[in-house]
């Protein structure tokens, strides 16, 4: 088998995983964190999601080893433990986060470039969409030609941006000034701030957004070359992400303080560097992001594709997502989601959607995959199902699994009830290919607790729709 055209070892499995949570969110940290917290409250709100991003790492792991023959990682657990409906939902979800997270980047790149041609400005123009829409059918192309060149196009993409992201943790490391650090730990000089607990809730969705991808590995792992590779590479890519994630954001608010940080124009981490050793430091960093861009695109245009994909080829979707062209590529899958992408650039000209909104959205979606993925290892835990064996391992990983779950549910708290309701927006619509996909294996579409649940989820909807017309929601 492992000689099969296409496996991925475990390096292209770590640099996919690296890859993906690397993407444009580290080179904007220094701002977006200000922006909301100071020093004491990023050190608590670091804590909470190292431990709680590292359970779920563990729970991507012990799934990964335990349940072999589940392809396709997040939402096929939501399926085997919490009914089709779920299943369903958690692909949907995590591909809709997935491709928001692009528009993202698209608008992050281009409000890059616009620090050489101004005529990108903040990336959304008429100038920056039309450059983002041709370079997203470029890279589309790209993608149809084959998973396995993509894949290596990643690794080279990966060495290039830790580089730069290296460079700026030595560099601040020296100019470092425990004064600066330490001059308003709790924020208390800026009122606007509000309580630490407010300031640590504010911070959870951007340290969120920054380590989506760290399920990279299990949504290809029918494509790895070892089963055990997926757990292996989940972790050791965690890992890696956090040391630079706190190297950055802790090292950058000892260079400049919290409110000179909240005031800087995204990607922050140049303005930073050219504070500390002058402009070519800015370009360094613009250059490394525009690098990193690239390859993140690249990644999430294969996770996107891929998600849909292996939900399709267990009646999860639609028929039509299934087919694959002569490279092995899911094209049907592929182009659905770059239309999407491609709507979604047009509506960034007409309202004002900014990197953080966009951001914020897509992690709020991301949110309900992650819940279900941890309610499925306490799940397993309880019933000790594939535990027979292994009593000791049981309790370990109920506990992790706890706490991974808490975690979720925490997160769902954080985000607030505004991108809860918009969530509801995007996952109603759903239902449609849900229904699709039921009818083609000729089974009813919902069950009885799924009605109910489908309820809820089109009153959230409503009342979404409703403040986005009356303006008491905005995007």
């Amino acid at each position: 088998m492992s000689d099969s055209p296409g496996k991925l070892k475990l390096g292209a499995l770590v640099a996919l995983v690296v890859g993906s949570m690397i993407g444009g969110g580290i080179f904007s940290l220094p701002q977006n964190m200000a922006a909301s917290a100071g020093v004491g409250a990023v050190l608590i709100g670091w804590a909470i999601t190292a431990v709680g991003m590292l359970t779920l790492a563990f729970v991507f792991q012990t799934l990964a080893n335990r349940k072999p023959d589940l392809d396709g990682g997040v939402y096929a657990y939501a399926k085997a433990g919490f009914g089709d409906y779920m299943g369903f939902s958690s692909a949907w979800g995590y591909w809709i986060s997935a491709w928001l997270g692009n528009v993202g980047y698209f608008v992050l790149l281009f409000s890059t470039l616009g620090y050489f041609f101004p005529v990108f400005g903040e990336g959304n123009t008429p100038a920056a969409v039309i450059g983002a829409s041709l370079l997203l059918w470029g890279v589309h192309f790209l993608v149809l030609r084959g998973i396995k060149e993509a894949a290596f196009i990643n690794l080279v993409t990966t060495v290039a941006k830790v580089v730069p992201l290296a460079l700026f943790a030595l560099i601040c490391l020296f100019a470092f000034k425990l004064d600066v650090f330490t001059a308003d730990i709790w924020g208390l000089g800026s009122p606007d701030l509000g309580s630490v607990m407010d300031q640590v809730r504010n911070m959870m969705l951007v340290t969120v957004w920054v380590f989506i991808g760290i399920e990279g590995a299990s949504i290809f792992s029918s494509r790895a070359e070892k089963r055990s590779d997926v757990g292996k590479a989940t972790v050791i890519g965690f890992i890696t992400v956090l040391l630079f994630l706190v190297l950055v954001n802790v090292l950058s608010m000892g260079v400049m303080t919290q409110p000179e940080l909240a005031k800087l124009q995204n990607p922050s981490m140049a303005a930073v560097l050219e504070h500390v050793v002058g402009h070519w430091g800015a370009v360094l960093i613009s250059v490394g992001l525009i690098i990193s861009l690239l390859g993140a695109l690249l990644s999430w245009v294969l996770l996107c594709a891929e998600i849909m994909f292996a939900a399709a080829k267990d009646h999860t979707m639609p028929e039509f997502l299934r087919r694959e062209n002569a490279n092995q590529v899911p094209a049907n899958a592929l182009w659905l989601t770059n239309a999407m992408v491609q709507i979604f650039l047009v509506i960034t000209l007409f309202s004002n959607s900014t990197y953080l909104s966009l951001i914020y959205l897509a992690t709020s979606m991301i949110l309900v995959p992650y819940l279900w993925s941890a309610a499925y290892a306490v799940l397993l835990a309880v019933r000790s199902e594939t535990y027979e064996q292994a009593l000791a391992e049981r309790k370990k990983d109920l506990i992790i699994g706890g706490i991974a779950l808490l975690y979720a549910i925490w997160l769902l708290y954080a985000g607030g009830v505004k991108y809860l309701l918009l969530s509801a927006l995007l996952y109603a619509p759903g239902a449609i290919l849900f229904a699709k996909a039921k009818r083609e294996v000729g089974q009813p579409i919902f069950t009885n607790v799924e009605k109910l649940i489908f309820a809820a989820v089109i009153v959230g909807a409503l009342v979404a729709a409703y403040g986005l017309y009356d303006g008491f929601l905005t995007l």
